[in-house]
């Protein structure tokens, strides 16, 4: 049974003694007593349509974790999490705490592919739902050597690691990378050298800073770092982070050795993410930030499995940096 003290249950205003501009009780404790008299909005009769809910749950909510490295060491990121489960047609909603709360009971474990799937399936069972899934968005540092002056400085690497259940397709676990570099038009290039040569008047080709966005899935273990070097082993101009002008030297020819555009982009990653058995899927956006014209150039490739990425050009990507 519930006691009334001095006016009060257990810390609430009794009915009869109702006072505007109350003080807050921080010494008042909720027993669960006091709990189980709390009303619960989630068991009301539903609103609008009665069907069931794809994706509902939380966005944007921050957790330290860590990242395990090749070398066996672990990083300290800095996660924003999305959590959502499916929804009966029969249930209002879901409790929301629950998703956080599910979450951070993992919070000391390294993100790794075991881990997500734990925690995909606390998920199920805490929330009683038939499918789950979850996103953490952080920026991986990786240090980078500079090309010639042998420094060195940090490089950050949006990443996405996105874990799914669904009765349909079981278990399903996803990569998604923005890499940047730079790209130097071999029109602009050619055209450049034919004014050198032809006309002896100076030109410069063009180039800009690019931007893949990579997703792919996989099923055996696959490391950020490993995804990356993929990256770096087909476009070849990474953009840099400490550079001196011996770097910016070496900058320059990379460029002319790499030419590319943006269809050169996607084929060449195309060949190398192909070539990595443990990825079972991808999808690759390019997007090269034109300095001639006052539009991007995009393209779009996919493995071309099926029950695969599709090469549908989603509004998110068109934010890639």
């Amino acid at each position: 049974m519930i006691k009334a003290t001095n006016g009060h249950i257990n810390g609430s205003v009794h009915p009869g003694k109702t006072k505007s501009g109350g003080k807050y009780d921080a010494t008042f404790k909720a027993t669960p007593e006091y709990i189980a008299t709390l009303p619960d909005m989630q068991n009301e009769q539903n609103s609008g349509a009665h069907v069931a809910i794809q994706h509902v749950g939380i966005h944007n909510f921050k957790i330290p974790m860590h990242v395990p490295l090749q070398n066996g060491e672990t990083r300290e990121v800095h996660c924003a999490v999305t959590g959502s489960v499916s929804l009966e047609a029969a249930q209002k909603g879901i409790n929301m705490s629950r998703i956080m709360r599910t979450f951070y009971e993992y919070e000391k474990h390294d993100l790794t592919p075991a881990t997500l799937k734990d925690v995909v399936r606390s998920y199920l069972r805490n929330l009683d739902s038939s499918s789950a899934r979850f996103a953490i968005a952080f920026d991986f540092p990786l240090r980078q050597e500079s090309l010639r002056s042998g420094l060195s400085g940090y490089q950050y690497y949006p990443v996405v690691l996105e874990t799914e259940f669904t009765p349909d397709d079981g278990m399903r676990q996803y990569m998604h990378l923005d890499f940047t570099y730079s790209s130097a038009c071999p029109c602009s290039y050619e055209l450049s050298e034919h004014a050198k040569r032809v006309r002896e008047v100076a030109a410069l080709p063009h180039s800009q800073r690019s931007a893949a966005k990579i997703s792919i899935r996989y099923e055996d273990d696959i490391a950020i770092e490993e995804l990356i070097e993929i990256c770096r082993s087909a476009l070849k101009t990474e953009t840099q982070v400490m550079v001196k002008r011996e770097d910016e030297q070496a900058f320059a020819e990379l460029n002319a050795a790499y030419l590319k555009f943006v269809e050169d982009a996607v084929r060449v990653l195309y060949k190398n993410l192909n070539a990595e058995k443990r990825i079972k899927d991808f999808r690759v956006f390019a997007s090269h930030k034109e300095s001639l014209h006052s539009h991007d150039a995009i393209s779009v490739i996919t493995k071309g499995i099926a029950d695969g990425f599709t090469a549908a050009i989603e509004p998110f990507v068109y934010n890639v940096r």
